[in-house]
């Protein structure tokens, strides 16, 4: 099993140029140090900060620019449009009655990107 994933965790977006770090709300009140996340914590802005410039042929601003470019695709802002939860999650794993969030599952934007896990957030320390 891959490791969960928590508050702070490293994402990037496959139209995106920066990473950006998930943001897990304490509402369930599990803590792994940090909230611990669920495949739910998928919302735009709240859970999912931008990733800097997107160059989504499918995202309205970068068709507007790259239309007033003549054809030159020109990146925008990035506003994740995320409707649907993270996959697969962990199914056997519940939060809050949400199966846990682990760093291999994926989140599709509606602009086309494919959000993905970077670094969960925490790390296991083995002790000698």
């Amino acid at each position: 099993m891959a490791p969960q994933v928590c508050m702070g965790a490293a994402m990037t977006c496959s139209f995106g140029v920066a990473p950006s770090t998930l943001i897990v709300l304490p509402e369930n009140r599990t803590l792994t140090g940090p909230p611990a996340a669920t495949i739910m914590d998928n919302k735009p802005i709240v859970n999912i900060p931008p990733f800097g410039i997107c160059s989504s042929p499918s995202n309205p601003t970068v068709i507007a620019a790259t239309a007033a470019a003549l054809g030159v695709l020109t990146p925008m802002p990035c506003v994740p449009l995320t409707l649907a939860p993270w996959a697969p999650g962990v199914p056997t794993v519940l939060i809050g009655n949400m199966p846990a969030l682990d760093a291999n599952s994926k989140l599709m934007c509606s602009w086309g990107g494919v959000i993905a896990i970077t670094s969960p957030g925490q790390t296991t320390v083995m002790l000698p």
